[in-house]
């Protein structure tokens, strides 16, 4: 037993030797640092509690021989060794009551430290310390009413505290109107920039007025400029090459005058078609977007998006007048978009969106504002006479009253055929009655229309005779698939009905009257106007003269069903044989008046 003492003493000297100190160390640094951070959480009892269920579990292992004592000691030294540590950093920190630490408390560059990390802050101590103060005063109003001295205790502290927030609230004025200063300051600056972005951009419009103006005497004197240096020159140059073919030389006369980043769009544009005819545009996508990369000339970013392909291209065009709403030649090259030379065939809403692109361009020419533009003054010219061209050849397309459809109502015994006339080519077309619910296509015929290459769509659909005044709305698809409209148009049966009667009767006066029709001599038949009665107020007549001294009395009009003659009403009337001619005219029932029609007896 004496030996087994013996060794155990004999192993514990020889890990302490070799441990103690390691362990010592690791475990004080562990307390130090559970200390620090003891704002944070009581980290020290965490690591004692630990440490000391760890060391008790070593040492029943080792009693029952479950480990060899010789690898198991220094385990249990050190976390006997980090348990004596941290407890005693805990026990100390209640005893002293340091909810920050007993280091921080000692030694204040620890407590700054715990500051500069977050782990305690100033203003977390101030709000804590301002509550503590408010739970004690609450305290002593609660006892208060014992004695006298305490309220004026109370008061006291209460005068203290209106102190301390009249402090308070005087650092906040001051720092209102550091505030205040401060953005006063960067008005100011604002104000210093816009007024040199101004002056940049006069500076810019008077450098590209000198370009164009070398361009121009240098185009007057012809030749190439053997050693150019200013960017008029090598547009020149240019411009030179390019006409004599030689396109090496030109590609590299533009791309030297790309280099001093010129916000003129003529230039780039002829550079552009010299790329796309010699690398696709393919190629002059990849040049220009490396120029974009480094120029800051929105001339030279709006040519590069013209290198991209059809919708991609229109995105990006309109995303650039997005935001530059400005730019002038944007909005020529939008209208490009939707031309006839581009599409083949126009849309309405592509004839509308031309023309509105070219208004806009062409309103920037008012006092010069698009000479800033252009190098070369004639290719402007060009601009603007073709702008003028399109837009007189356009009309009044941008009339919101025209180009809208139409509906033409028959009116039959069945009940209402509702024609349909379209301001364009179609592909599709549909109607609704009333304002909401779905719309009804019409379906389409068995014809194709030439314009489109499609399926003629069918331009009518039927009404029963019972339907009543109400809006009726249109809508199509154009050629491009694109739906038009809706359009409301209203409809009234009645006056449908009228107007529609009107036509015929105007169209076809020559029947209005028949003279011995049949076989029947001596009598005067005026069936026609009689069927169309619904769109007639009176009828005068006179014969053998244009006196119109007499009255064709009329039967009403029969909306449901107004071509039918009453069984017992006479179409004709008796005349003698003396009379050679008859004289009518009809009011109707808009209030206007038909001519003086004349018919002569055979």
């Amino acid at each position: 037993m004496s030996e087994i003492a013996t060794g155990t003493t004999s192993l514990l000297r020889a890990s302490l030797s070799r441990t103690g100190k390691w362990a010592g160390s690791v475990a004080f640094v562990s307390g130090a640092v559970s200390d620090v951070l003891n704002p944070l959480g009581p980290f020290a009892a965490y690591i004692a509690l630990i440490a000391a269920v760890a060391a008790a579990i070593i040492a029943v292992a080792m009693v029952l021989r479950l480990v060899l004592a010789a690898k198991a000691m220094p385990a249990l030294i050190f976390a006997t060794s980090a348990a004596a540590i941290a407890g005693g950093v805990y026990g100390i920190q209640q005893e002293t009551n340091s909810q920050n630490g007993v280091i921080a408390a000692l030694v204040p560059a620890v407590a700054e430290l715990q500051q500069s990390l977050g782990i305690v802050s100033e203003k977390v101590a101030r709000i804590e310390k301002t509550v503590t103060e408010t739970q004690k005063t609450v305290e002593q109003v609660k006892k208060s009413t014992d004695t006298v001295a305490q309220k004026t205790d109370q008061i006291a502290q209460a005068e203290k505290q209106q102190t301390a927030q009249g402090a308070e609230t005087q650092k906040t004025v001051e720092a209102v109107k550091q505030t205040t200063d401060t953005l006063a300051a960067g008005q100011q600056q604002q104000q210093v920039q816009a007024e040199k972005l101004q002056a940049t951009t006069e500076q810019i419009a008077a450098s590209i007025d000198t370009i164009a103006k070398g361009f121009a005497q240098l185009a007057a004197q012809g030749g190439a400029i053997a050693d150019p240096k200013r960017p008029d020159e090598f547009y020149h140059n240019a411009r030179v090459y390019e006409i004599a073919g030689d396109m090496l030389n030109a590609r590299r006369a533009y791309l030297a005058f790309a280099g001093f980043d010129v916000d003129a769009i003529d230039p780039y544009t002829r550079f552009a078609t010299l790329l796309r005819v010699q690398d696709g545009k393919a190629g002059a996508r990849e040049v220009f977007g490396q120029l974009a990369e480094k120029a800051k000339a929105p001339a030279i970013e709006l040519v590069h998006l013209l290198q991209f392909d059809d919708a991609q291209r229109l995105d990006k065009l309109n995303a650039f007048i997005t935001a530059n709403p400005d730019y002038a030649p944007a909005y020529f090259l939008l209208a490009q978009e939707f031309s006839e030379d581009r599409l083949g065939s126009q849309t309405l809403a592509d004839k509308r969106n031309e023309a509105q692109a070219l208004t806009k361009f062409a309103s920037y020419e008012k006092d010069g504002g698009l000479l800033k533009y252009f190098v070369d003054q004639r290719e402007l010219a060009d601009w603007l006479d073709r702008s003028r061209s399109r837009l007189a050849a356009l009309g009044d397309v941008l009339d919101p009253a025209r180009f809208v459809p139409t509906l033409t109502p028959t009116r039959s015994n069945a009940g209402w055929s509702i024609t349909i006339s379209l301001p364009e080519p179609a592909t599709a077309i549909s109607w609704r009655l009333g304002d909401s619910g779905p719309f009804t296509d019409t379906g389409l015929l068995a014809v194709n229309d030439q314009r489109t290459g499609k399926p003629m769509p069918n331009p009518s659909f039927e009404l029963p005779d019972s339907t009543a005044a109400t809006n009726i709305g249109i809508k199509y698809l154009d050629i491009r698939g694109r739906e038009t409209g809706p359009f409301d148009i209203r409809f009234d049966p009645d006056s449908a009905l009228q107007q529609g009667n009107k036509q015929i009767l105007d169209q076809f006066w020559t029947s209005w009257i028949a003279f011995d029709a049949g076989g029947n001599r001596g009598l005067v038949y005026f069936t026609q106007m009689l069927s169309f009665r619904c769109a007639i107020r009176q009828v005068r007549y006179s014969l053998n003269g244009t006196a119109l001294d007499k009255e064709i009395k009329m039967p009403p009009c029969d909306a449901k069903d107004p071509y039918a003659i009453p069984s017992d009403y006479q179409p004709y009337f008796k005349v003698k044989d003396d009379v050679k001619s008859m004289a009518v005219q009809v009011t109707y029932t808009d209030g206007t008046k038909s001519p003086v029609r004349e018919y002569r007896r055979q």
